[in-house]
Protein backbone atom coordinates (compact mmCIF):
# COMPACT_ATOMS: atom_id res chain seq x y z
CA UNK A 1 0.00 0.00 0.00
CA UNK A 2 2.86 2.33 0.81
CA UNK A 3 4.96 1.50 -1.99
CA UNK A 4 2.00 2.31 -4.36
CA UNK A 5 2.02 5.98 -2.81
CA UNK A 6 5.72 6.37 -3.20
CA UNK A 7 5.24 5.26 -6.87
CA UNK A 8 2.37 7.67 -7.44
CA UNK A 9 4.82 11.05 -5.84
CA UNK A 10 8.00 10.01 -7.59
CA UNK A 11 5.79 9.72 -11.01
CA UNK A 12 4.30 13.66 -10.70
CA UNK A 13 7.65 14.37 -9.33
CA UNK A 14 9.24 13.16 -12.77
CA UNK A 15 6.06 14.60 -14.44
CA UNK A 16 7.03 18.31 -13.30
CA UNK A 17 10.87 17.93 -13.55
CA UNK A 18 10.22 17.27 -17.20
CA UNK A 19 8.05 19.89 -17.25
CA UNK A 20 10.67 21.77 -16.14
CA UNK A 21 13.39 20.72 -18.86
CA UNK A 22 11.06 21.15 -21.62
CA UNK A 23 10.64 25.12 -20.45
CA UNK A 24 14.05 25.76 -19.82
CA UNK A 25 14.67 23.90 -23.55
CA UNK A 26 12.06 26.00 -25.31
CA UNK A 27 13.42 28.83 -23.47
CA UNK A 28 17.11 28.55 -24.21
CA UNK A 29 16.10 27.75 -28.16
CA UNK A 30 13.41 30.37 -28.94
CA UNK A 31 14.73 33.86 -29.98
CA UNK A 32 14.84 37.38 -28.31
CA UNK A 33 11.84 38.45 -29.92
CA UNK A 34 9.61 35.45 -28.90
CA UNK A 35 11.39 35.09 -25.16
CA UNK A 36 8.31 36.93 -23.24
CA UNK A 37 5.98 34.28 -25.54
CA UNK A 38 8.33 31.63 -24.36
CA UNK A 39 8.08 32.85 -20.72
CA UNK A 40 4.65 33.09 -20.58
CA UNK A 41 4.13 29.41 -21.91
CA UNK A 42 6.72 28.29 -20.04
CA UNK A 43 5.35 29.46 -16.90
CA UNK A 44 1.60 27.91 -18.39
CA UNK A 45 3.33 24.73 -18.86
CA UNK A 46 4.96 24.77 -15.34
CA UNK A 47 1.55 25.67 -13.99
CA UNK A 48 0.02 23.09 -15.87
CA UNK A 49 2.63 20.18 -14.53
CA UNK A 50 2.44 21.68 -11.50
CA UNK A 51 -1.66 20.76 -11.47
CA UNK A 52 -1.25 17.62 -12.94
CA UNK A 53 1.04 16.72 -10.48
CA UNK A 54 -1.33 17.52 -7.93
CA UNK A 55 -4.15 15.84 -9.31
CA UNK A 56 -1.48 12.72 -9.80
CA UNK A 57 -0.84 13.04 -5.90
CA UNK A 58 -4.26 13.29 -5.25
CA UNK A 59 -5.51 10.47 -7.01
CA UNK A 60 -2.21 8.75 -5.49
CA UNK A 61 -3.97 9.36 -1.96
CA UNK A 62 -7.14 8.24 -2.83
CA UNK A 63 -6.15 4.86 -5.14
CA UNK A 64 -3.85 3.68 -1.32
CA UNK A 65 -6.97 4.68 0.96
CA UNK A 66 -8.86 2.15 -1.07
CA UNK A 67 -6.10 -0.39 -1.30
CA UNK A 68 -6.19 0.13 2.88
CA UNK A 69 -9.72 -0.40 3.12
CA UNK A 70 -9.56 -3.55 0.88
CA UNK A 71 -6.64 -5.00 2.82
CA UNK A 72 -8.88 -4.36 6.23
CA UNK A 73 -11.88 -6.05 5.07
CA UNK A 74 -9.59 -9.06 3.72
CA UNK A 75 -8.05 -9.34 6.80
CA UNK A 76 -10.98 -9.25 8.91
CA UNK A 77 -12.56 -11.87 6.98
CA UNK A 78 -9.79 -14.29 7.26
CA UNK A 79 -9.94 -13.49 10.73
CA UNK A 80 -13.53 -14.80 10.77
CA UNK A 81 -12.74 -17.62 9.01
CA UNK A 82 -9.57 -18.76 10.92
CA UNK A 83 -12.35 -18.26 14.43
CA UNK A 84 -14.98 -20.39 12.56
CA UNK A 85 -12.28 -23.47 11.25
CA UNK A 86 -11.04 -22.63 15.88
CA UNK A 87 -14.57 -23.21 16.80
CA UNK A 88 -14.67 -26.34 14.56
CA UNK A 89 -11.46 -28.04 15.50
CA UNK A 90 -12.43 -27.22 19.20
CA UNK A 91 -15.59 -29.10 18.86
CA UNK A 92 -13.85 -31.82 17.02
CA UNK A 93 -11.63 -32.61 19.45
CA UNK A 94 -14.04 -32.22 22.80
CA UNK A 95 -16.13 -35.20 20.56
CA UNK A 96 -12.53 -37.02 20.72
CA UNK A 97 -12.12 -36.78 23.94
CA UNK A 98 -15.26 -37.52 25.08
CA UNK A 99 -14.95 -40.67 22.77
CA UNK A 100 -11.52 -41.83 24.26
CA UNK A 101 -12.94 -41.54 27.77
CA UNK A 102 -15.83 -43.73 27.07
CA UNK A 103 -13.57 -46.18 25.52
CA UNK A 104 -11.38 -46.01 28.44
CA UNK A 105 -14.58 -46.77 30.97
CA UNK A 106 -15.56 -49.52 28.76
CA UNK A 107 -12.07 -51.08 28.76
CA UNK A 108 -11.67 -50.59 32.50
CA UNK A 109 -15.02 -52.65 32.63
CA UNK A 110 -13.84 -55.20 30.39
CA UNK A 111 -10.28 -55.61 32.55
CA UNK A 112 -12.26 -55.84 35.48
CA UNK A 113 -14.21 -59.00 33.89
CA UNK A 114 -11.48 -60.43 31.97
CA UNK A 115 -9.64 -60.44 35.72
CA UNK A 116 -12.78 -62.43 36.92
CA UNK A 117 -12.82 -64.91 34.49
CA UNK A 118 -8.77 -65.38 34.92
CA UNK A 119 -9.47 -66.17 38.49
CA UNK A 120 -12.55 -68.56 37.19
CA UNK A 121 -10.17 -69.95 34.22
CA UNK A 122 -7.29 -70.87 37.04
CA UNK A 123 -9.56 -72.72 39.44
CA UNK A 124 -10.86 -74.74 36.66
CA UNK A 125 -7.62 -75.59 35.32
CA UNK A 126 -6.43 -76.75 38.86
CA UNK A 127 -9.90 -79.02 39.39
CA UNK A 128 -8.76 -80.42 35.50
CA UNK A 129 -5.18 -81.33 36.50
CA UNK A 130 -6.59 -82.86 39.57
CA UNK A 131 -9.14 -85.03 37.14
CA UNK A 132 -5.95 -85.68 34.45
CA UNK A 133 -3.68 -86.83 37.46
CA UNK A 134 -6.60 -88.59 38.99
CA UNK A 135 -7.37 -90.45 35.37
CA UNK A 136 -3.33 -90.90 34.69
CA UNK A 137 -3.56 -92.76 37.77
CA UNK A 138 -6.85 -95.22 37.16
CA UNK A 139 -5.04 -95.40 33.62
CA UNK A 140 -1.89 -96.42 34.74
CA UNK A 141 -3.51 -99.22 37.78
CA UNK A 142 -5.68 -100.15 34.73
CA UNK A 143 -3.01 -101.15 32.58
CA UNK A 144 -0.37 -102.57 35.14
CA UNK A 145 -3.90 -104.82 35.78
CA UNK A 146 -4.07 -106.17 31.97
CA UNK A 147 -0.29 -106.32 31.46
CA UNK A 148 -0.70 -108.20 35.08
CA UNK A 149 -3.42 -110.80 33.36
CA UNK A 150 -2.01 -110.99 29.58
CA UNK A 151 1.50 -111.12 30.68
CA UNK A 152 2.59 -108.80 28.23
CA UNK A 153 3.57 -105.37 28.24
CA UNK A 154 1.84 -102.27 26.62
CA UNK A 155 5.04 -101.97 24.15
CA UNK A 156 5.19 -105.12 23.26
CA UNK A 157 1.33 -105.41 22.68
CA UNK A 158 1.90 -102.40 20.95
CA UNK A 159 4.49 -104.39 18.91
CA UNK A 160 2.61 -107.46 18.17
CA UNK A 161 -0.29 -105.23 17.09
CA UNK A 162 1.57 -103.52 14.26
CA UNK A 163 3.42 -106.87 13.13
CA UNK A 164 -0.06 -108.09 12.94
CA UNK A 165 -1.30 -105.24 10.85
CA UNK A 166 1.72 -104.60 8.62
CA UNK A 167 1.41 -108.92 7.80
CA UNK A 168 -2.03 -108.24 6.88
CA UNK A 169 -1.19 -105.48 4.56
CA UNK A 170 1.77 -107.33 2.83
CA UNK A 171 -0.88 -110.03 2.51
CA UNK A 172 -3.58 -108.23 0.94
CA UNK A 173 -1.19 -106.24 -1.08
CA UNK A 174 0.51 -109.21 -2.10
CA UNK A 175 -3.05 -110.55 -3.77
CA UNK A 176 -3.41 -107.69 -5.11
CA UNK A 177 -0.49 -107.47 -6.92
CA UNK A 178 -0.76 -111.22 -7.87
CA UNK A 179 -3.51 -110.69 -9.51
CA UNK A 180 -2.85 -107.54 -11.59
CA UNK A 181 0.23 -109.46 -12.58
CA UNK A 182 -1.45 -112.71 -13.24
CA UNK A 183 -3.88 -110.43 -15.58
CA UNK A 184 -0.72 -108.41 -17.23
CA UNK A 185 0.89 -111.26 -17.66
CA UNK A 186 -1.51 -113.20 -19.97
CA UNK A 187 -1.84 -110.02 -22.24
CA UNK A 188 2.17 -109.51 -22.05
CA UNK A 189 2.76 -113.23 -22.88
CA UNK A 190 0.55 -113.80 -25.51
CA UNK A 191 1.50 -110.70 -27.12
CA UNK A 192 5.55 -111.52 -26.38
CA UNK A 193 4.71 -115.03 -27.90
CA UNK A 194 3.25 -113.59 -31.07
CA UNK A 195 6.28 -111.58 -31.56
CA UNK A 196 8.85 -113.73 -30.82
CA UNK A 197 7.34 -116.46 -33.18
CA UNK A 198 6.67 -113.95 -35.99
CA UNK A 199 10.88 -113.11 -35.03
CA UNK A 200 11.72 -116.24 -35.52
CA UNK A 201 9.57 -118.02 -38.85
CA UNK A 202 11.47 -115.07 -40.33
CA UNK A 203 15.12 -115.36 -39.24
CA UNK A 204 16.08 -119.14 -39.19
CA UNK A 205 19.20 -119.50 -40.67
CA UNK A 206 21.30 -122.87 -40.69
CA UNK A 207 24.70 -123.21 -39.09
CA UNK A 208 27.61 -125.61 -40.01
CA UNK A 209 28.70 -127.08 -36.56
CA UNK A 210 32.51 -126.84 -36.13
CA UNK A 211 34.03 -129.43 -33.93
CA UNK A 212 37.85 -129.16 -32.90
CA UNK A 213 39.69 -130.94 -35.81
CA UNK A 214 39.17 -129.96 -39.72
CA UNK A 215 40.49 -132.44 -42.23
CA UNK A 216 42.84 -131.23 -44.90
CA UNK A 217 42.61 -133.56 -47.76
CA UNK A 218 46.06 -134.59 -49.76
CA UNK A 219 46.67 -135.53 -53.03
CA UNK A 220 48.67 -138.85 -51.98
CA UNK A 221 50.34 -140.43 -49.15
CA UNK A 222 53.86 -139.27 -50.36
CA UNK A 223 52.81 -135.79 -49.64
CA UNK A 224 52.69 -137.02 -46.03
CA UNK A 225 56.37 -137.64 -45.96
CA UNK A 226 57.07 -134.24 -47.08
CA UNK A 227 55.12 -132.50 -44.58
CA UNK A 228 56.41 -134.26 -41.93
CA UNK A 229 60.32 -133.54 -43.34
CA UNK A 230 63.47 -134.97 -42.24
CA UNK A 231 63.20 -136.14 -38.54
CA UNK A 232 59.79 -134.25 -38.64
CA UNK A 233 61.37 -130.81 -38.88
CA UNK A 234 58.60 -129.72 -41.18
CA UNK A 235 55.60 -130.88 -38.86
CA UNK A 236 57.40 -129.47 -36.03
CA UNK A 237 57.65 -125.54 -37.43
CA UNK A 238 53.94 -126.01 -38.88
CA UNK A 239 52.76 -126.88 -35.08
CA UNK A 240 55.17 -124.03 -33.39
CA UNK A 241 54.39 -121.78 -36.07
CA UNK A 242 50.46 -122.36 -35.73
CA UNK A 243 50.13 -123.47 -32.08
CA UNK A 244 47.80 -126.66 -33.93
CA UNK A 245 48.71 -130.30 -33.63
CA UNK A 246 48.92 -132.01 -36.92
CA UNK A 247 47.67 -135.82 -36.70
CA UNK A 248 48.70 -137.95 -39.59
CA UNK A 249 47.83 -141.43 -38.59
CA UNK A 250 46.96 -144.38 -41.39
CA UNK A 251 44.03 -141.86 -42.71
CA UNK A 252 44.39 -142.56 -46.47
CA UNK A 253 45.17 -138.60 -48.01
CA UNK A 254 43.98 -136.80 -45.46
CA UNK A 255 46.01 -134.92 -42.43
CA UNK A 256 43.78 -134.06 -39.55
CA UNK A 257 44.54 -130.17 -38.13
CA UNK A 258 43.68 -130.72 -34.27
CA UNK A 259 43.03 -127.58 -31.94
CA UNK A 260 40.45 -125.66 -29.76
CA UNK A 261 41.05 -122.46 -31.36
CA UNK A 262 38.93 -122.30 -34.19
CA UNK A 263 40.99 -119.49 -36.20
CA UNK A 264 44.36 -120.91 -35.31
CA UNK A 265 42.68 -124.45 -36.81
CA UNK A 266 41.70 -122.45 -39.78
CA UNK A 267 45.07 -120.61 -40.42
CA UNK A 268 46.83 -123.88 -40.14
CA UNK A 269 44.21 -125.63 -42.38
CA UNK A 270 44.92 -122.98 -45.17
CA UNK A 271 48.72 -122.29 -44.65
CA UNK A 272 48.77 -126.61 -45.11
CA UNK A 273 47.27 -126.45 -48.40
CA UNK A 274 48.76 -123.14 -49.79
CA UNK A 275 51.97 -125.43 -48.89
CA UNK A 276 51.16 -128.57 -50.68
CA UNK A 277 50.19 -125.91 -53.81
CA UNK A 278 53.19 -124.24 -53.74
CA UNK A 279 55.24 -127.87 -53.68
CA UNK A 280 58.04 -126.10 -51.56
CA UNK A 281 57.47 -127.08 -47.53
CA UNK A 282 60.40 -126.21 -45.27
CA UNK A 283 60.56 -124.42 -41.98
CA UNK A 284 61.71 -121.17 -43.77
CA UNK A 285 58.85 -121.65 -45.95
CA UNK A 286 56.50 -122.38 -43.34
CA UNK A 287 56.86 -119.32 -41.36
CA UNK A 288 55.89 -116.90 -44.37
CA UNK A 289 53.16 -118.93 -45.39
CA UNK A 290 51.50 -118.81 -42.24
CA UNK A 291 52.23 -115.03 -41.67
CA UNK A 292 50.68 -114.60 -45.14
CA UNK A 293 47.86 -116.88 -43.96
CA UNK A 294 47.34 -114.84 -40.58
CA UNK A 295 46.89 -111.51 -42.79
CA UNK A 296 44.61 -113.06 -45.09
CA UNK A 297 42.36 -114.58 -42.76
CA UNK A 298 42.55 -110.91 -40.85
CA UNK A 299 41.22 -109.21 -44.10
CA UNK A 300 38.95 -112.05 -44.99
CA UNK A 301 37.24 -111.55 -41.07
CA UNK A 302 37.53 -107.45 -41.53
CA UNK A 303 35.50 -108.51 -44.98
CA UNK A 304 33.32 -110.50 -43.19
CA UNK A 305 31.86 -107.72 -40.56
CA UNK A 306 32.08 -105.29 -43.21
CA UNK A 307 29.32 -107.17 -45.13
CA UNK A 308 26.68 -108.28 -42.19
CA UNK A 309 26.81 -104.53 -41.29
CA UNK A 310 25.60 -103.73 -44.85
CA UNK A 311 23.31 -106.68 -44.41
CA UNK A 312 22.29 -104.84 -41.18
CA UNK A 313 21.93 -101.42 -42.57
CA UNK A 314 24.26 -100.22 -40.10
CA UNK A 315 27.22 -98.14 -40.31
CA UNK A 316 29.66 -95.65 -38.42
CA UNK A 317 32.08 -98.16 -36.93
CA UNK A 318 35.09 -98.03 -35.44
CA UNK A 319 37.79 -99.67 -37.76
CA UNK A 320 39.17 -101.66 -35.11
CA UNK A 321 35.51 -102.55 -33.60
CA UNK A 322 34.74 -104.26 -37.10
CA UNK A 323 38.14 -106.03 -36.81
CA UNK A 324 37.08 -107.40 -32.97
CA UNK A 325 33.63 -108.39 -34.60
CA UNK A 326 34.91 -109.93 -37.38
CA UNK A 327 37.10 -112.63 -34.76
CA UNK A 328 33.64 -113.63 -33.71
CA UNK A 329 33.85 -115.48 -37.18
CA UNK A 330 36.12 -118.36 -35.90
CA UNK A 331 34.80 -118.59 -32.62
CA UNK A 332 32.19 -120.84 -31.80
CA UNK A 333 29.91 -121.62 -28.44
CA UNK A 334 28.28 -125.26 -28.65
CA UNK A 335 29.23 -125.67 -31.86
CA UNK A 336 27.37 -122.43 -33.03
CA UNK A 337 28.93 -119.68 -34.91
CA UNK A 338 29.20 -116.40 -32.83
CA UNK A 339 29.25 -113.94 -35.59
CA UNK A 340 26.53 -115.66 -36.95
CA UNK A 341 24.64 -116.21 -34.25
CA UNK A 342 25.12 -112.14 -33.74
CA UNK A 343 23.98 -111.25 -37.02
CA UNK A 344 20.53 -113.84 -36.69
CA UNK A 345 20.56 -112.10 -32.75
CA UNK A 346 20.59 -108.85 -34.94
CA UNK A 347 17.61 -109.60 -37.44
CA UNK A 348 15.75 -110.88 -34.28
CA UNK A 349 16.01 -108.22 -32.14
CA UNK A 350 15.49 -105.43 -34.54
CA UNK A 351 12.21 -107.32 -35.86
CA UNK A 352 10.75 -107.00 -32.48
CA UNK A 353 11.87 -103.54 -31.86
CA UNK A 354 9.30 -102.45 -35.07
CA UNK A 355 6.35 -104.79 -33.74
CA UNK A 356 7.09 -102.71 -30.37
CA UNK A 357 7.43 -98.78 -31.95
CA UNK A 358 11.23 -98.56 -30.27
CA UNK A 359 14.12 -97.86 -31.92
CA UNK A 360 15.20 -100.66 -34.43
CA UNK A 361 18.91 -99.23 -35.77
CA UNK A 362 19.68 -99.08 -32.01
CA UNK A 363 18.35 -102.77 -31.38
CA UNK A 364 20.49 -103.97 -34.52
CA UNK A 365 23.81 -102.48 -32.93
CA UNK A 366 23.31 -103.80 -29.52
CA UNK A 367 22.45 -107.10 -30.80
CA UNK A 368 25.25 -107.55 -33.50
CA UNK A 369 27.63 -106.20 -30.65
CA UNK A 370 26.27 -108.10 -27.76
CA UNK A 371 29.18 -110.66 -28.32
CA UNK A 372 31.97 -109.02 -29.22
CA UNK A 373 33.50 -110.39 -25.43
CA UNK A 374 34.06 -113.78 -26.62
CA UNK A 375 36.81 -112.74 -29.25
CA UNK A 376 39.33 -111.72 -26.20
CA UNK A 377 37.60 -113.84 -23.58
CA UNK A 378 40.16 -116.34 -23.91
CA UNK A 379 43.16 -113.92 -23.86
CA UNK A 380 41.21 -111.88 -20.62
CA UNK A 381 39.89 -112.74 -17.32
CA UNK A 382 36.39 -111.46 -16.47
CA UNK A 383 32.66 -112.08 -18.50
CA UNK A 384 32.47 -112.03 -21.95
CA UNK A 385 29.79 -109.35 -21.44
CA UNK A 386 31.46 -107.40 -19.20
CA UNK A 387 34.70 -107.10 -21.84
CA UNK A 388 32.42 -106.48 -24.58
CA UNK A 389 31.02 -103.45 -23.25
CA UNK A 390 34.76 -101.96 -22.20
CA UNK A 391 35.56 -102.62 -25.55
CA UNK A 392 32.01 -101.05 -27.27
CA UNK A 393 33.02 -98.40 -24.85
CA UNK A 394 36.55 -97.94 -25.75
CA UNK A 395 35.63 -97.52 -29.33
CA UNK A 396 32.82 -94.14 -29.09
CA UNK A 397 29.50 -96.74 -29.01
CA UNK A 398 27.16 -95.47 -26.99
CA UNK A 399 25.83 -95.34 -23.71
CA UNK A 400 22.48 -97.58 -24.81
CA UNK A 401 24.56 -99.65 -26.64
CA UNK A 402 27.14 -100.30 -23.84
CA UNK A 403 24.50 -100.93 -21.66
CA UNK A 404 22.97 -103.75 -24.32
CA UNK A 405 26.45 -105.64 -24.20
CA UNK A 406 26.69 -105.42 -20.56
CA UNK A 407 22.93 -106.83 -19.43
CA UNK A 408 22.41 -109.46 -22.07
CA UNK A 409 23.32 -112.01 -19.15
CA UNK A 410 21.81 -110.17 -16.55
CA UNK A 411 25.22 -108.68 -15.33
CA UNK A 412 24.02 -104.68 -15.07
CA UNK A 413 20.40 -103.28 -14.80
CA UNK A 414 19.03 -102.35 -18.59
CA UNK A 415 18.73 -98.52 -18.82
CA UNK A 416 16.38 -98.77 -22.05
CA UNK A 417 13.65 -100.98 -23.45
CA UNK A 418 16.30 -102.24 -26.19
CA UNK A 419 18.96 -103.63 -23.75
CA UNK A 420 15.73 -106.05 -22.64
CA UNK A 421 15.02 -107.24 -26.31
CA UNK A 422 18.71 -107.60 -27.08
CA UNK A 423 18.89 -109.49 -24.32
CA UNK A 424 15.53 -111.70 -25.05
CA UNK A 425 17.19 -111.97 -28.89
CA UNK A 426 20.42 -113.35 -27.75
CA UNK A 427 18.09 -116.10 -26.11
CA UNK A 428 16.38 -116.87 -28.70
CA UNK A 429 18.99 -117.19 -30.74
CA UNK A 430 20.91 -119.24 -29.13
CA UNK A 431 17.83 -121.53 -27.28
CA UNK A 432 16.25 -122.36 -30.78
CA UNK A 433 16.06 -126.00 -32.18
CA UNK A 434 19.15 -126.83 -34.12
CA UNK A 435 21.03 -123.38 -32.95
CA UNK A 436 23.70 -124.97 -30.72
CA UNK A 437 24.92 -128.75 -30.75
CA UNK A 438 25.77 -130.24 -27.69
CA UNK A 439 24.80 -133.67 -26.25
CA UNK A 440 22.00 -133.68 -23.65
CA UNK A 441 23.27 -136.31 -21.81
CA UNK A 442 26.41 -134.22 -21.61
CA UNK A 443 24.43 -131.02 -20.69
CA UNK A 444 22.29 -132.49 -18.06
CA UNK A 445 25.31 -133.76 -16.23
CA UNK A 446 26.90 -130.52 -16.27
CA UNK A 447 23.46 -128.96 -15.03
CA UNK A 448 23.78 -132.11 -12.15
CA UNK A 449 27.25 -131.97 -11.55
CA UNK A 450 26.68 -127.53 -10.93
CA UNK A 451 23.35 -128.42 -8.75
CA UNK A 452 25.32 -131.31 -6.36
CA UNK A 453 28.19 -128.79 -5.51
CA UNK A 454 25.94 -126.35 -3.75
CA UNK A 455 23.70 -128.96 -2.12
CA UNK A 456 27.04 -130.33 -0.91
CA UNK A 457 27.20 -127.81 1.59
CA UNK A 458 26.47 -127.33 5.19
CA UNK A 459 22.99 -125.27 5.46
CA UNK A 460 21.88 -125.44 1.90
CA UNK A 461 18.33 -125.91 1.54
CA UNK A 462 17.97 -126.03 -2.71
CA UNK A 463 19.86 -125.07 -5.79
CA UNK A 464 19.10 -124.48 -9.52
CA UNK A 465 21.05 -124.11 -12.31
CA UNK A 466 19.66 -121.66 -14.66
CA UNK A 467 19.76 -119.67 -17.61
CA UNK A 468 21.77 -122.87 -18.99
CA UNK A 469 24.47 -123.35 -16.30
CA UNK A 470 25.61 -120.00 -16.62
CA UNK A 471 23.72 -119.50 -12.74
CA UNK A 472 23.36 -120.84 -10.42
CA UNK A 473 20.56 -119.71 -7.40
CA UNK A 474 21.54 -121.06 -3.78
CA UNK A 475 18.69 -120.85 -1.11
CA UNK A 476 20.03 -121.32 2.71
CA UNK A 477 18.14 -121.93 5.67
CA UNK A 478 17.87 -118.66 7.12
CA UNK A 479 18.39 -120.20 10.82
CA UNK A 480 21.67 -122.05 9.87
CA UNK A 481 23.51 -119.41 7.91
CA UNK A 482 23.88 -115.66 8.99
CA UNK A 483 24.01 -112.92 6.35
CA UNK A 484 27.73 -112.49 6.98
CA UNK A 485 28.15 -116.97 6.32
CA UNK A 486 26.00 -116.26 3.29
CA UNK A 487 28.38 -114.07 1.60
CA UNK A 488 31.37 -116.40 2.45
CA UNK A 489 28.99 -119.38 1.07
CA UNK A 490 29.28 -117.93 -2.10
CA UNK A 491 32.86 -116.87 -2.77
CA UNK A 492 33.46 -120.55 -1.43
CA UNK A 493 31.04 -122.23 -3.73
CA UNK A 494 32.76 -120.23 -6.76
CA UNK A 495 35.77 -121.42 -5.98
CA UNK A 496 34.96 -124.73 -5.59
CA UNK A 497 33.02 -124.49 -9.02
CA UNK A 498 36.47 -123.00 -10.28
CA UNK A 499 38.56 -126.18 -9.00
CA UNK A 500 35.68 -128.97 -10.01
CA UNK A 501 34.10 -127.98 -13.36
CA UNK A 502 35.25 -127.51 -16.83
CA UNK A 503 32.72 -124.83 -18.71
CA UNK A 504 32.37 -121.99 -21.47
CA UNK A 505 32.76 -118.09 -19.49
CA UNK A 506 31.80 -117.37 -16.69
CA UNK A 507 29.05 -118.82 -14.08
CA UNK A 508 26.97 -116.41 -11.59
CA UNK A 509 26.94 -117.58 -7.63
CA UNK A 510 23.86 -116.12 -6.40
CA UNK A 511 23.24 -117.01 -2.69
CA UNK A 512 19.53 -116.18 -1.37
CA UNK A 513 18.67 -115.88 2.36
CA UNK A 514 14.87 -114.89 2.98
CA UNK A 515 12.40 -114.86 5.98
CA UNK A 516 9.45 -116.15 5.45
CA UNK A 517 6.21 -115.96 8.00
CA UNK A 518 3.19 -118.29 7.70
CA UNK A 519 -0.35 -118.29 9.21
CA UNK A 520 -3.10 -120.54 8.55
CA UNK A 521 -6.82 -119.47 8.69
CA UNK A 522 -8.51 -122.09 10.62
Amino acid sequence: MSTSIIAYLLTGLIGGLLGIGLFELIRRSSGATKKAQEDEQARQAILNAQREAENIVKEAKLEAKDLLLRSKEESEKEQKAKMVEFASVEKRLHQRDEAIEKRITVIDKRDSEAQKRDLELSKREEKLLAKEAACLRVEKEHREALERIAGITADEAKKLLIQEMESQARLEAVGHTKRTLEEARENADREAREIITNSIQRVVRDYVSESTISVVPIPNDAMKGRIIGREGRNIRAIEAATGIDLIIDETPEAVIVSGFDPLRREIAKVSLERLMQDGRIHPTRIEEIVEKVKVDIDKLMYEEAEKIIFELGLSDFHPELIKVLGRLKYRTSYGQNNLYHSREAAYICGIMASELGLDVKLARRGALLHDIGKAVSHEEEGPHAMLGAEIAKKYGESEKIVNAIAGHHEQVEPICPESVLVAAAEALSAARPGARREALETYVKRLEKLESLATTIKGVQKAYAIQAGREIRVIVRQEDITDAESFQLSRDLAKKIEQELTYPGTIRVTVIRESRYVEYAK
